[in-house]
């Protein structure tokens, strides 16, 4: 049982933006601060916590919705279509047709 939701957190962080992704795996994963995760990735402070913050929401929801479905072990059912809704859902910026996530003016990145 375990190892399933070692399998379903791995592929839901994988399927994550890459700048919610990098931000997520160093403050949660390394155990790094936002002083530190700001000072090594040259973002502002202000946007390491709101990129934690997305990246928290867009696994909660991945998690229920492969945990929901009985996802199988090791399968990855997070796909682009899903994480642009959620992030449009939170970000309140529709998706582009076919795009994984938006064009970043919400979080600071073109």
């Amino acid at each position: 049982m375990r190892s399933d939701v070692r399998a379903m957190m791995e592929a839901c962080i994988d399927a994550l933006p890459e700048a919610f992704r990098t931000v997520f795996v160093l403050r949660a994963v390394e155990v790094m601060s936002v002083e530190e995760v700001s000072a090594a990735l040259g973002l502002p402070q202000a946007t390491v916590r709101t990129h934690f913050f997305r990246a928290r929401g867009l696994l909660r929801k991945g998690l229920a919705r492969d945990v929901d479905r009985g996802m199988a072990p090791g399968r990855n059912t997070t796909d682009a279509a899903t994480i642009a809704w959620a992030h449009s859902r939170s970000t309140g910026h529709p998706p582009a047709a076919g795009a994984r996530h938006c064009s970043g003016e919400c979080h600071g990145s073109a």
